[in-house]
């Protein structure tokens, strides 16, 4: 068995959780996520805790992944509609910047155009100064995608730094080019 799998997921106030056959629905305060579990895995609600159980043999090293895979998704969207999930990103450059226009974002990035970003449902993008953003939603996966997608407009450069990057994320910066001797 997994250890990760084998620990019980305490369910907090006013979380709601559905087991109809092989699909799990959470639904809290922020919103309702879905899953749809694999053969290998079982879901029981005992009062207010969830266990995740292995189907099979156990010593499987593909049900002990599935296994605590499950009780860590599980465990993730109810985090993600009582708490929700965040990821702050911030914009080094001279004149690059980010406006809001309703629920999209348009960056300057030092292009000759404009780069228009506009997440997808269910999650937000906040612009709270020109050069911080932060990424919201109820689904950490998305919540980590969306993140990705922005940086990947324009991911720092090595030698100055510039670029869109993760708030607390640390550039290796490289030594520029020296003069002739």
């Amino acid at each position: 068995m997994s250890r990760i799998g084998k620990k019980p997921i305490i369910l907090p106030d006013g979380v709601n959780v559905e087991i109809d056959g092989r699909k799990v629905t959470v639904k809290g305060k922020l919103g309702s996520d879905s899953i749809e579990l694999m053969d290998c895995v079982t879901l029981k609600k005992e009062g207010n805790t969830l266990l995740v159980e292995a189907v099979g043999d156990v010593n499987d090293k593909r049900i002990r992944a599935a296994h605590g895979l499950h009780r860590a998704l599980i465990a993730n969207m109810i985090m993600g509609v009582t708490n929700g999930f965040e990821k702050n990103l911030e914009i080094v450059g001279v004149g690059y910047r980010a406006q809001q226009q309703k629920n999209d974002v348009v960056f300057q990035l030092g292009f000759s155009h404009s780069v228009l970003f506009s997440p997808p449902e269910g999650i937000t993008v906040e612009v709270l100064e020109p050069t911080k953003l932060k990424v919201k939603g109820i689904n950490k996966q998305k919540v980590g995608q969306v993140a990705a997608n922005i940086r990947k407009l324009k991911p720092p450069e090595p030698y100055k730094g510039k670029g869109i990057r993760y708030a607390e994320e640390k550039i290796r910066r490289k030594a520029g080019k020296t003069g002739k001797k």
